[in-house]
């Protein structure tokens, strides 16, 4: 279990940096978010591919959804950019 968590918080903190590297700019978001982002993202690479039957039957790294969960971080972080950065903003 608790093996499974810290996996869990290293795998989302690799995708949430990877995510946050494959966006253009600058992201406002510190690390925690970036970890917990990167955790979700995780979730929806895994959840995606096996909803398309995707299944590591050779074992090792399961490459497809790592990369779909990247991508799926990505997303997750620029849609967090885009209504975080507008609630400090006024309109003139």
């Amino acid at each position: 279990m608790i093996g499974t968590i810290l996996s869990a918080i290293v795998v989302g903190a690799i995708i949430g940096a990877l995510a946050r590297l494959a966006l253009p700019g600058r992201q406002g978001i510190g690390m925690v978010m970036t970890i917990l982002l990167g955790i979700t993202g995780s979730f929806l690479g895994s959840w995606i591919t096996s909803q398309f039957g995707y299944s590591n039957a050779g074992g090792g790294f399961a490459i497809l959804p790592f990369l779909v969960g990247v991508i799926a971080a990505a997303v997750l972080i620029g849609i967090y950019v885009a209504m975080a950065g507008r609630r400090g903003t006024t309109v003139r």
